[in-house]
């Protein structure tokens, strides 16, 4: 099922995407929380219930209450107010390309561990409108990723059991201004201010369960579910990136296995799966350079349209937009 949080007179709503539609949570059973929050923290208790509500919905069998026309509503992330924001570095294609493209060799570390960064979690939103400050236009960035939420508190989780702490899968734009990222990483801390100013997530969270037709084995000598589904991503209507989320070399039961070492995750926590090969333009515009030097680089700029399509998982649309507000720490820096 595709879980949504969005508004509806001026309140956040949580209901049920359905051929279009939105059904409110009141209408699969009248005690039903009407919160993400308060859901992930119960996922146990009332996943059940709303899967018996879904397959009424499909049965023609509803309880009184609101269907909304889901292009007359305004979507938040599905998981609006996130415990946390952990993203991982899962795809070996991307860390490899580039590292070729820095002209240093594969770092033999990435095949011992899976790694993450912590992100701002107050700084995630769904889909629609991204403001950007003019420090964050220099080399603006996508990062085409898909994300978990937790929906099941645990603490040194083993891998092989992981994948029942999953609430769902949706798709993850780890916006990145790369001219603060490749400053800041001069002095082996972060990514932090190229990092923290815009996650997106959505447009809603799919459960595992209608997930099961596209599951395929992990990669050798790896444990967790993995899937089939096509990856891509468009600027401005031109497609510009595609991958596939079964190119994913650590699952996310790995990366959970090693986040929830010696600390307790939480229902709410998200995790990213990192970028997936050719990914984001940084590494578009490397392997450009690396083939042709004359090749005009790429970024996102004011007014762009990014749009984000997973199989199975819909398309996170955003828009690009200038804050109104023009102070730049570049700037403030001598000689800049």
């Amino acid at each position: 099922m595709k879980l949504v949080s969005y508004l509806h007179d001026e309140q956040e709503q949580l209901g049920i995407w359905e051929n279009g539609s939105i059904y409110g949570m009141e209408q699969l059973h009248p005690e039903l929380p009407n919160s993400m929050t308060i859901l992930l923290n119960y996922w146990e208790e009332y996943l059940p219930v709303i899967q018996a509500g879904l397959q009424n919905i499909r049965n023609g069998k509803l309880l009184p209450g609101r269907v909304l026309n889901g292009s007359e509503v305004d979507l938040l992330a599905p998981v609006p107010h996130p415990t946390s924001c952990r993203d991982g570095y899962a795809f070996r294609q991307h860390v490899a390309a580039a590292r070729r493209n820095r002209k240093v060799e594969m770092i033999p570390e990435f095949d011992q561990y899976p790694i993450f960064y912590f992100t701002n979690h107050q700084s995630i939103s769904g889909p629609g409108a991204v403001s950007c400050m003019p420090d964050h236009f220099e080399k603006l960035d996508f990062e085409l990723e898909v994300a978990i939420v937790i929906a099941k508190q645990g603490r040194n989780i083993r891998a092989e059991e992981a994948d029942q702490y999953i609430g769902g899968l949706m798709i993850m734009n780890d916006l990145s201004a790369r001219r603060l990222q490749m400053e800041e990483m001069l002095l082996n801390l972060g990514p932090a201010k190229g990092k923290d100013f815009a996650t997106t997530i959505g447009p809603w969270l799919v459960t595992l369960d209608e997930l099961e037709q596209y599951e395929i084995p992990a990669k050798e000598n790896h444990v967790g579910k993995s899937w089939n589904l096509t990856m891509r991503c468009r600027v401005n209507g031109v497609e510009v990136s595609k991958g596939n989320v079964g190119e994913m070399d650590w699952t996310f039961a790995e990366i959970i296995e090693r986040a929830s070492y010696g600390v307790t995750l939480y229902p709410g926590d998200v995790i990213g799966s990192g970028t997936v090969g050719t990914g984001c333009f940084l590494e578009l515009n490397g392997t450009g350079k690396l083939n042709d030097p004359n090749y005009p680089e790429q970024w996102l700029k004011e007014g762009d349209v990014v749009e984000l399509e997973v199989d199975g998982l819909g398309i996170l649309s955003n828009t690009i937009l200038k804050e109104e507000d023009d102070f730049s720490i570049l700037k403030r820096k001598k000689g800049v």
